[in-house]
């Protein structure tokens, strides 16, 4: 589904990330940039200090930068809130933009001019963030080109929007740590999240079985019947895996040996106690705030493996042509209707502070997407 986005006249100079401090201008219908011309306005949602996102954050009309010859200007249509925005908005991530920031990792936006040295987009295009700090939570912007990555625009919206965080970050965990074959499982919790069902539909596509841990919930049978939908063999509550029938799940499937921690806590000790000998665990969250306990007996008589893993992290010790590749391999499962986006609700950006708000709650079974 398209987002309607609209350009419209100009406000207020900033001095936030890259993007925001210039004019454009219709000449002979294409898009090009004089400071002479009343500029364009853009809406973003910044923030001036870290704190909780329902006080710092806010709506503002900002100037849209000057174009120069390698950069990109980019109408946004769809941004997710992820629980990383929120951490970075709190002060709480590994990675953290200069104040005042424009709020938001991840999201889709299309081209609309480009400068004279630009060689790999043109107008009309998808483009994604090619790494964290962005700052999507805007109507538009102007970006380098090295900033941006192409996805292809037969795919749906949602998709696009929530494609270049949580999927990669699910298919790498699958792939990278142990060397699965068709059949073997994973146990994860968290499996309500945006990653969780990322893992889910991957992991079916590559043909392993899945044991998903979920928090017990009012509507537990609901939820467990969604995730079963997208491919999800086992699906029970942190409660049920604690019991000594859980055993039984194994009688029928091999134990894993690929653990998916975004929890922590009580909870990813009951990963590790499940886990085959040699297995591996790979933490990605902390949404409990309590630290991983391993017992010695797990590490020395079950030989196993803490890892961690952060998509930043990834991105550094990779090529822009490897992360590239990652989102194509993506963009063929979701067109062939292996991996669709999380259960999302699009919200218009004025109605942020409802959006931030419902992003916060907990059970939280739809991800707030922020449309232009």
């Amino acid at each position: 589904m398209w987002v309607r986005c609209a350009l419209s006249g100009a406000q207020a100079r900033s001095q936030l990330q890259p993007g925001l401090l210039a004019t454009w201008r219709r000449h002979s219908g294409a898009a090009s940039y004089s400071a002479s011309v009343q500029p364009s306005r853009v809406r973003a949602l910044i923030y001036r200090s870290h704190g909780d996102p329902a006080k710092v954050v806010e709506l503002k009309n900002l100037e849209l930068a000057a174009r120069g010859g390698s950069d990109v200007h980019v109408r946004m249509l769809a941004a997710p809130i992820n629980p990383s925005d929120i951490n970075m908005i709190q002060g709480n991530y590994g990675l953290l933009p200069k104040l005042p920031a424009v709020g938001g990792n991840e999201g889709v936006g299309q081209v609309v001019a480009v400068g004279s040295s630009v060689t790999g987009l043109k107008p009309g295009d998808w483009v994604i963030p090619a790494n964290a700090g962005l700052g999507t939570w805007r109507t538009e912007a102007v970006f380098s080109e090295t900033a941006l990555i192409q996805v292809p625009s037969d795919i749906p919206l949602q998709s696009a929007a929530t494609l270049g965080v949580n999927p990669c970050t699910a298919y790498r965990m699958l792939v990278d740590f142990e060397q699965l074959q068709p059949g073997d499982s994973v146990i994860q919790n968290a499996s309500n999240s945006g990653v969780g069902q990322a893992v889910i539909q991957i992991a079916a596509a590559l043909g392993l079985r899945t044991i998903n841990v979920v928090r017990d919930r009012p509507d537990i049978q609901k939820l467990m019947d969604r995730l079963k939908d997208l491919g999800a063999e086992h699906v029970l509550t942190e409660e049920e895996l604690r019991k000594p029938e859980a055993k039984n799940l194994f009688k029928n499937m091999p134990q894993p040996r690929l653990a998916l921690n975004c929890v922590g806590g009580k909870s990813s000790t009951e990963l590790l106690r499940h886990l085959a000998p040699g297995g591996t665990m790979v933490t990605y969250g902390g949404m409990a705030k309590q630290p991983v306990i391993a017992s010695a007996s797990l590490l020395i008589f079950k030989d196993l493996r803490l890892r961690g893993f952060w998509l930043s992290q990834w991105k550094k010790d990779h090529s822009p042509d490897e992360f590239k590749g990652l989102i194509l391999t993506l963009c063929d499962l979701i067109r062939q209707g292996q991996l669709a986006a999380p259960a999302c609700s699009e919200v218009p950006l004025q109605d942020y502070q409802w959006a931030l708000g419902a992003s916060m709650e907990p059970f939280v079974s739809a991800k707030q997407i922020l449309t232009m």
